[in-house]
């Protein structure tokens, strides 16, 4: 863990040092995670559309252009075969030649036509004439694929755009996470916040724990997924995230952290993953933004600094202190030992205090009565007298 300094007393063992563990998830959302070996590819155009937006976006911008010039040339290409076809390119000079389209000399002009036909710019120079009906057929296709082509392309770059990414940079999680005491229970917690002034709606958090775990069979397990409780059952899990908001899971006995003290989590070997999920505010896209922590990342016996303050009228932010952290005491045992030591304190109490009152009432009856005999008819400690006092009066 951070600050083995502060973690051990001079003198003490230091763990045994681990290899760097290779993240799940990166700090900044990034699944680390590459698809190998896919021979079904297939499958990739079965979604075109999805496809094109997961692209890169130099690879989109090809796309994109591609898309125009290769259907430009296409259409160019087949006016151009007309005009061949036909022979307006042999009566250029002929006025009485009525041509499938005016003013096309080469396919340089029929590349234009094409152009002007499929963006429906219209120079007027170039223009097709009704003696040519297969040229009036191709010009109702070119429009209508061009329509489709347009929808296509547009929509793509649109959504590409407007994806929600961006709006995840904007979402920041604290650089550590701390475990420390909350009303009396081991707590693991972080801090999430908003850089931005309009909210996240529907706001919720998740966190997994990831773990390599081998079965009673002998099955390995790797990156086995657990989820960690930050209040579902509670409604804590949803969150109203206008100022920074610190999330806390209890480890109590339905934590994976429950018998886990500090120095068996220093030396343990885990990744935790924590999901903000909600709608952008401006456009109602769904948003999410991940993070991770590992072992290292993870400060036994720490605070967080708060960062809300009030002013005149309103209440400030003050980010420049989000990720810092503070020691406060904090006990090395687990959340069991804890809750163990607990029971037993409680049940100490529970029958030393019935015997101090008995103690109480012995010593005030020993002041009181020196007069009264044994078989003085009262209470004592809320009990009544034995039979046997009854019995002598």
């Amino acid at each position: 863990m951070a600050q083995e300094n502060a973690a051990f007393s001079p003198g003490s063992e230091e763990p045994p040092r681990r290899r760097g563990r290779q993240r799940y998830v990166e700090k900044d959302g990034r699944c680390n995670v590459q698809q190998g070996n896919v021979r079904e590819t297939y499958r990739y155009l079965t979604d075109l559309f999805t496809t094109l937006v997961d692209l890169q976006w130099r690879l989109s911008l090809l796309f994109f252009v591609l898309a125009y010039a290769l259907t430009w040339l296409f259409f160019g290409a087949i006016w151009w075969l007309i005009a061949y076809g036909r022979g307006d390119l042999e009566h250029l000079e002929d006025t009485a030649w009525t041509p499938c389209v005016n003013n096309l000399n080469g396919f340089v002009a029929a590349f234009l036509f094409s152009i002007e036909t499929e963006t429906t710019i219209g120079y007027g120079h170039r223009v097709i004439t009704d003696q040519c009906p297969e040229g009036i057929v191709l010009l109702l296709l070119q429009a209508i694929l061009g329509s489709m082509v347009n929808a296509f392309m547009v929509g793509c770059m649109f959504v590409k755009i407007s994806q929600p990414n961006k709006r995840a940079a904007t979402l920041v999680f604290s650089s550590h996470a701390v475990v420390s005491l909350r009303d009396g229970r081991l707590c693991l917690m972080f801090r999430v916040g908003d850089l931005r002034s309009s909210h996240i709606v529907e706001a919720s958090i998740r966190a997994k724990l990831i773990r390599s775990r081998q079965t009673l069979e002998g099955e390995f397990i790797p990156l086995h997924q657990t989820d960690l409780s930050v209040g579902f059952d509670t409604g804590d899990d949803r969150l109203f995230l206008v100022s920074p908001l610190v999330i806390s899971h209890e480890i109590d006995a339905a934590s994976p952290f429950w018998e886990a003290s500090r120095r068996a989590l220093e030396r343990d070997d885990f990744e935790i993953v924590v999901i903000l999920e909600g709608m952008v505010e401006a456009t109602g896209m769904t948003c999410q933004a991940r993070s991770s922590y590992l072992v290292d990342e993870v400060l036994w016996g720490h605070r967080f600094t708060s960062v809300l303050t009030l002013e005149d009228g309103f209440y400030e932010v003050d980010y420049a202190s989000f990720h810092e952290t503070f020691e406060v005491p904090t006990p090395s045992c687990s959340a069991r030992e804890l809750a163990e030591a607990a029971a037993r304190l409680d049940a100490h109490l529970y029958w030393s205090i019935p015997s101090r009152l008995d103690e109480k009432v012995e010593e005030e009856g020993a002041g009181e009565g020196a007069g009264a005999g044994d078989g003085a008819d009262k209470e004592q400690n809320g009990c009544l007298p034995p039979p046997e006092s009854e019995s002598k009066v």
